[in-house]
C-alpha cells in the first residue's frame, strides 16, 4: 500500500557489518511536532532536504503511515530552526541483506544507524520489509529485536536522554 513503511529495528551484536557496508550518508534531523505516535520530520540526508510525516498503526506495529516530501536546503533551513529536542545526527550505512528478495525481486538493505553527538555510541539497524510477513534471516552480526520500543525511535532519542 502507499504511503506504508513497514520496518524491524535491531540491536548490534558486533561491528562486524561495517566490511559489508557499500554506502553510506550523513543525516541531520529534527522533530517539528511529536507525540501520540505521530511526528513531522525535517531532515538533511547528504545534500538532499526532506519532510516527512509519520503516524504509527498501533504501539508495537511494524508498519505506519509515512508521507515525505523533498524540499529545498533552505527550507530544511528554515523549518529545522523550529525543532523541538535536540536534533539528530548519524551517519547511516547501507548493508545488502543476504540473498532476500521481495517479490518485486528488488535487494533489501539493513540501515545502520550510528549516532553522534548527544546520543554518540548508539547504534542500530532497521530493515525496511515489502510486507510484514517477508521472511528474513539475519546476519550474525544482527542481536535482539527492538521494534516497538519507543526508546529506538528517533522521535523519542530526541527528546529523552536515553
Amino acid at each position: 500500500m502507499k504511503n506504508i513503511e513497514i520496518e524491524r529495528k535491531f540491536l548490534l551484536r558486533n561491528d562486524s557489518w561495517r566490511a559489508l557496508a557499500v554506502r553510506q550518508h550523513e543525516i541531520m534531523q529534527g522533530y517539528i511536532a511529536a507525540g501520540e505516535g505521530n511526528t513531522v520530520r525535517v531532515r538533511r540526508k547528504d545534500d538532499k532536504a526532506y519532510i516527512t510525516i509519520k503516524s504509527r498503526q498501533a504501539a508495537c506495529s511494524i508498519s505506519h503511515f509515512e508521507w515525505e516530501c523533498e524540499i529545498s536546503l533552505d527550507d530544511f533551513s528554515a523549518l529545522f530552526i523550529h525543532c523541538i529536542g535536540c536534533p539528530i545526527q548519524k551517519t547511516r550505512y547501507i548493508v545488502p541483506l543476504g540473498k532476500e528478495k521481495s517479490t518485486a525481486e528488488e535487494q533489501l538493505y539493513i540501515e545502520i544507524d550510528e549516532f553522534h553527538g548527544k546520543h554518540e555510541g548508539l547504534v542500530f539497524a532497521e530493515i525496511e520489509l515489502p510486507s510484514e510477513d517477508t521472511k528474513l534471516t539475519l546476519p550474525s552480526f544482527i542481536g535482539e529485536e527492538v521494534t516497538g520500543d519507543k526508546r529506538f525511535y528517533n522521535s523519542y532519542l530526541s527528546s529523552n536522554e536515553n
